[in-house]
């Protein structure tokens, strides 16, 4: 993998948010790629999986929100990624996230891990 190489998977990773339905999925990720929506949630495994996540989780193709991204560093088939995702119109709701992304060598996700931030959460934990 290299920086345009990842740049383009998180360009079709938003284009695929934007279409309807999940079949997009098939073009990002390997069949039994694992999805981990935070660091300490269990890993989805399979497309099955995370479409099903996709459809519970958007609001649908039409939902107004806006992306960016950097790509941080890439070494080997591992890609690290900041994304800055603003939903609403007006936004009501922003996340900063990191993005940790394992590419197999047809392009697709094999692994795809998020660090979502968002305004408000506590940097620690309370005990």
């Amino acid at each position: 993998m290299d920086r345009p190489a990842l740049q383009t998977w998180i360009d079709g990773y938003e284009a695929a948010w934007r279409t309807a339905g999940t079949d997009p999925l098939r073009a990002l990720f390997t069949g039994d790629a694992t999805y981990l929506p935070s660091p300490y949630e269990e890993p989805l495994r399979g497309l099955e999986a995370i479409g099903r996540f996709w459809e519970d989780t958007r609001d649908g193709p039409d939902e107004a929100f806006s992306m960016t991204s950097e790509v941080v560093a890439v070494e080997g088939d591992t890609g690290v990624a900041r994304v800055f995702v603003r939903y609403g119109a007006p936004v009501d709701r922003e996340y900063r996230d990191l993005w940790i992304v394992v590419l197999a060598p047809d392009g697709r996700c094999s692994h795809f891990e998020e660090w979502p931030f968002f305004p408000g959460q506590p940097r620690t934990a309370t005990p």
